[in-house]
């Protein structure tokens, strides 16, 4: 499977809204595969979105602690609970800063052949979830820090 190359921040594909999956085809099984590939392809790599390949579709992958798998138009449904923790991007490498998510959720979607899935995540995963699909959205994990936070996140990436 060919690796695909992460997209970096500054990279105008990342804040685009990834274009819903209409086609459960050969192309999207494809999709996933490079997207999972590339995923495995480095250490601490734990989710990857479909934009962060240039790829406008609502695709996500992830893989941590012996949970692995794909959504393919993932509505997520998050708990109440919050919980702040270190985040960190693979189109920012090198960079890791604190922010508060939701402890679980629940994402609902489809497989790459079109089947109703349903993945519920606690701790990391979920936030594995949370952030790949804002990556779908446009939304970067820095649009979640208060602004001087985000001005110290870009001047640590200068």
């Amino acid at each position: 499977m060919t690796l695909q190359q992460i997209r970096l921040f500054g990279d105008p594909v990342l804040r685009r809204t990834a274009e819903p999956v209409t086609a459960f085809d050969r192309e999207l099984r494809t999709l996933v595969k490079q997207l999972s590939a590339t995923m495995r392809a480095g250490s601490g790599r734990a989710g990857l979105a479909a934009p962060q390949i240039g790829i406008s579709a609502r695709v996500v992958v992830y893989e941590y602690d012996g949970k692995s798998g794909h959504i393919v138009n993932p509505r997520l449904e998050p708990s109440s609970r919050k919980v702040v923790a270190d985040e960190a991007c693979l189109s920012a490498p090198g960079q890791w800063w604190p922010l508060e998510r939701a402890y679980a959720v629940t994402a609902r979607g489809r497989d790459m052949y079109g089947k109703p899935v349903t993945v519920r995540a606690l701790g990391v995963l979920a936030r594995v979830l949370q952030h790949e699909t804002d990556h779908l959205d446009g939304v970067l994990f820095i649009d979640h820090l208060p602004a001087a936070e985000r001005e110290r996140f870009q001047a640590a990436g200068s």
